[in-house]
C-alpha cells in the first residue's frame, strides 16, 4: 500500500456518463490484482473529508518501466463531478493498491464474468489479466447489464479478447430485454462454467451467487459500496453476511472480493 501525489495522464469521457482515467503510478503497482482498489482525494486539502474508493480498471506497463494505473468511474456526485472537469497534468492524492483479489488463475479455463454497470471496471482487469495468463477467452464470456444501452460500458474490451458477450437492458433498447441474470441462469443450465466472477448492485450480487449456488459453480463477487477509511479502521463498510461464524465482513478489510457463497440472500 503506498500513498502518493500523482499525474493524470487521461480523463476521458466513454459513454453513460463514465469517465476513465489513466493515472502515473509508482511501479508497485505492477503487482496490482484484479479486484483491488484505490482511494482517491484531491492534494490541496479542499475536500472531501474522506477519501472516495474506485476499482482498478487496468494496470499498463510501458517499455520504460513507467506504470500506469486506469479507474473507470460514473460522475454521480461532487467529488466525481470535480474529478471529471480534470485535465491531464492534474494532480490527485493515490492510495492503494487495496484489497484482495478474484483469485482466479490460469487452471480456471471457462471463467464467466457477470457486470452491473460501472461493475465492468474490475472485470475488465480481470479479462486483461487472464488473457496475459494465456487462458482461451473464447472459452470465457461476459455477461453484461444496465437499465439501458448507456450503461453498457467497456463492453469492446471483453470482444476485443474473443469473449463471448451477453449484453441485457431493462428498457430493451440494447441486447436482450431483462435482467443479466436471465441469460445467465439459461446459459449456466446448458454448460456451466468453472467459476462465475460479478460486480454490480447488490441485488444482482445476491441472484449471481444463487444461480451459482444452485448449479455446483464457484462464485466470486466483487462488492460496491461506500467506505469511510477503505482501510479497517472505522469499520463503516460491513456487510451481513451467511455462513461464517462472524455474521458480517468489511468489504475494505475482507474484500471487496467475496466468496459467493456468504453474501445473505
Amino acid at each position: 500500500m503506498i500513498q502518493t501525489e500523482t499525474v493524470i495522464r487521461a480523463n476521458d469521457p466513454v459513454g453513460g456518463g463514465c469517465r476513465r482515467m489513466m493515472l502515473d503510478a509508482p511501479p508497485e503497482y505492477g503487482n496490482a490484482r484484479p479486484g483491488q482498489f484505490v482511494t482517491l482525494r484531491f492534494p490541496d486539502g479542499s475536500g472531501p473529508l474522506l477519501r472516495r474508493p474506485f476499482s482498478i480498471h487496468g494496470v499498463v506497463k510501458a517499455a520504460d518501466g513507467t506504470v500506469g494505473v486506469e479507474l473507470l468511474y460514473k460522475v454521480v456526485g461532487g467529488f466525481t463531478q470535480r474529478l471529471s472537469a480534470m485535465r491531464p497534468g492534474g494532480a490527485v492524492d493515490l492510495l492503494g493498491p487495496l484489497g484482495n483479489d478474484f483469485g482466479v488463475d490460469a487452471s480456471a479455463r471457462r471463467v464467466w464474468m457477470v457486470a452491473g454497470g460501472i461493475g465492468a471496471a474490475p472485470l475488465a482487469f480481470l479479462a486483461r489479466r487472464l488473457a496475459e495468463m494465456g487462458v482461451d477467452m473464447a472459452s470465457c464470456a461476459l455477461f453484461m447489464g444496465g437499465r439501458s444501452a448507456d450503461d453498457l460500458i467497456s463492453t469492446e474490451r471483453f470482444a476485443d479478447l474473443g469473449m463471448a458477450v451477453h449484453a441485457t437492458t431493462e428498457d430493451g433498447g440494447a441486447g436482450e430485454a431483462g435482467l443479466v441474470t436471465a441469460p445467465l441462469a439459461r446459459e449456466a443450465a446448458i454448460s456451466p462454467p468453472d467459476v462465475i466472477c460479478a460486480c454490480g448492485p447488490m441485488p444482482m450480487l445476491r441472484a449471481v451467487a444463487g444461480i451459482a449456488e444452485a448449479r455446483g459453480i464457484p462464485s466470486r463477487v466483487s462488492i460496491e459500496t461506500v467506505m469511510a477509511c477503505g482501510l479497517g479502521a472505522c469499520l463503516g463498510c460491513a456487510v451481513e453476511t451467511a455462513g461464517d461464524e462472524k455474521g458480517y465482513r468489511h468489504v475494505c478489510r475482507d474484500g471487496p472480493v467475496f466468496d459467493g457463497g456468504w453474501l445473505k440472500r
